[in-house]
């Protein structure tokens, strides 16, 4: 339970689409419980990373043609607010430009191609260390490296373009 927003947040940014997500995710719940008796966890929230992991690429296979990109759905996407609690109010031009800000961040994520954006979500979404996303992943930790920072090259490249 401590770890089902990190794998709803996962599961939403991988299927594009919030209810996706919460079929994804009581899958993959469903999935950790049959197994749970019979897995050596040594990391539980990797560990349910990948079963949510596996169990978005099973559910796109079955309801999403290959041929489709999957671009994520910004519009619907979570709004995430980590700004700290201050008793003044924003202002709503401020207000409107954050709003503006985290939407162009959200549709730069989304447009990456899916193993950056897996990636990319795990390690600064989520906060697992690099380790935790190549067991998840099952790709070497070097790979992960790879894919952040490539992830993170595109992204600086479409927001200082500022052409989403």
């Amino acid at each position: 339970m401590p770890h089902l927003d990190d794998a709803y947040s996962l599961a939403r940014w991988l299927t594009g689409n919030a209810t996706d997500a919460e079929d994804v995710v009581q899958d993959a719940c469903l999935r950790a419980l049959a197994s749970l008796e019979s897995a050596e966890v040594a990391h539980p929230r990797a560990w349910l990373m990948a079963i949510t992991r596996n169990a978005a690429f099973t559910w796109l296979a079955k309801n999403r043609p290959r041929d489709l990109v999957l671009a994520g759905g910004a519009e619907d996407a979570e709004i995430y607010d980590g700004a700290s609690p201050h008793c003044d109010e924003p202002s709503p031009e401020s207000a409107l430009i954050e709003a503006a800000d985290r939407s162009s961040v959200e549709a730069a994520i989304a447009a990456l191609p899916l193993p950056f954006r897996e990636a990319l979500v795990m390690r600064e979404v989520n906060g697992l260390s690099y380790r935790e996303i190549a067991d998840a992943t099952g790709a070497p930790i070097g790979t992960v490296m790879s894919r952040l920072a490539r992830a993170r090259a595109l992204l600086i490249d479409r927001l200082g373009r500022g052409s989403l």
